[in-house]
């Protein structure tokens, strides 16, 4: 099939481009990008107005399948990726049973296949059952297609554990991610340890929880040589510790979402909201200007959602007793967009880096870009378009937004995975 899209302004920095121009795509792959192009037959779309970058990649969501399907399950969460204008997206493998073989790296890419709408990026658990005891079957999963690993969702306690998953992730030149947090400091911590915890009466969550687990994987990284990514950044003091290890020349990368960019602490209320009870926890307001000067200088290497589906049941209880998590496909771009491309903070050439360029990169995925030969994969964006976050209103299953009732300023409005339409004119293509 052929298809031509016409008048948008096409940006990607990975070949200097930045300009009107049109995109002619056939058979899956960008044919021929320039002024003026015609073709015999095939869809056409008059993109102007529009921006066109390549397809956006988020490298840490849930989508809860198999196990707890009540919440999201593949095929609604790559519709809400969709629409969110994502191309592709990494499951955490936290799921039931958990993903720590090669049975389930190939069950989330058979159900992606069949009823995903945007690209599946497997990625198996660290360790058996997410015990933090055994090996899972790293080796097997990889022959498999398994591009990272990741406990996400608890931190690996044992030193001495984490080093035996890096010994063996290096051989495949294959990241692990961690989800750092000392369970020891942590306990049934809530929110952050300080003032929060203090005004709302709950149990605190120290920063120091999330940096010592932190320093410890970077160390571990310096021995093993292993790809180390650090997963939901969110103290200054943190990620101090990753622009070191980047400067020191370790194969350190880090990711942060934009409820840690644009909400702290502070936004927890009286009314004691659980769409803001997230792991880890909302920070201070110079933690979450760290993070954004992180995301400006180049020591942030991605922004990711941690899309964390809930049931409105599980969220309608009190505080201490809410799951921990916030959806966040459908509000991200917008987010950056709003808050940083619009402020003039970064660029549309950062933004594609953060959300499009590094993501691949870090799970080793093949390169999508602008020109002739590169796979279709790409996200229309509309600058101008004004819309608010409601409940309802969303393709995932799940309404436990932290940002209900923003307006934000620009939207995906078209998706294409392997040059064919999974959304168009903002609605998702069945």
């Amino acid at each position: 099939m052929a298809l031509m899209l016409k008048g948008a302004r096409v940006i990607d920095p990975q070949v200097g481009l930045d300009e009107v121009t049109d995109i002619l795509i056939r058979d899956g792959k960008i044919v021929e990008i320039g002024t003026n192009l015609t073709m015999e037959k095939g869809v056409e779309r008059d993109l102007s107005g529009k921006i066109i970058v390549p397809g956006l990649v988020d490298i840490h969501v849930h989508l809860r399948e198999p196990g707890f399907e009540q919440k999201e399950d593949i095929a609604s969460g790559t519709r809400a990726a969709a629409h969110g204008g994502f191309t592709a997206i990494c499951p955490m493998p936290n799921t039931d049973p958990v993903i720590d073989d090669a049975l389930g790296i190939e069950f989330i890419k058979a159900v992606g296949e069949a009823k995903g709408k945007a690209r599946i990026i497997p990625c198996g658990a660290c360790s058996q059952g997410l015990k933090g005891e055994t090996l899972s079957e790293m080796g097997n999963m990889v022959a498999h297609g398994a591009k990272a690993f990741s406990d996400d969702g608890k931190g690996i306690q044992d030193a001495g554990m984490m080093r035996r998953v890096m010994d063996y992730a290096v051989q495949f030149d294959v990241p692990v991610m961690v989800h750092c947090q000392d369970d020891a400091l942590v306990g049934e911590g809530q929110v952050n340890e300080g003032v929060a915890s203090t005004r709302l009466g709950l149990l605190g969550w120290p920063a120091e929880g999330e940096e010592i687990e932190i320093a410890r994987d970077i160390a571990l990284c310096r021995l093993t040589g292993c790809p180390l990514h650090i997963q939901h950044i969110t103290t200054a003091r943190g990620l101090a510790m990753v622009r070191e290890a980047k400067a020191e020349g370790l194969p350190v990368t880090c990711e942060v979402t934009p409820h840690h960019l644009f909400l702290t602490e502070d936004a927890i209320g009286p009314e004691y909201q659980t769409a803001l009870k997230v792991n880890p926890p909302l920070r201070t307001k110079e933690d979450a200007q760290a993070l954004i000067q992180g995301v400006i200088d180049g020591t942030v290497d991605c922004i990711v959602t941690d899309h964390a589906p809930h049931t409105d049941w599980e969220k309608d209880r009190e505080f201490e007793l809410a799951p921990f998590g916030m959806t966040g496909l459908e509000t991200s771009l917008s987010l950056v967009l709003t808050h940083l491309v619009s402020e003039g903070i970064i660029d549309y050439n950062r933004m594609i880096e953060l959300m499009a360029v590094t993501p691949r990169a870090i799970v080793r995925e093949e390169a999508v870009s602008l020109q002739p030969g590169s796979t279709a994969d790409l996200t229309v964006i509309d600058p101008e378009a004004e819309w608010t976050v409601e409940v309802g209103e969303f393709y995932s299953k799940a309404n436990n937004s932290g940002f209900i009732g923003q307006t934000l300023k620009g939207r995906a409005t078209d998706v294409y995975v392997g040059g064919y339409a999974t959304m168009e004119d903002g609605a998702i293509v069945e």
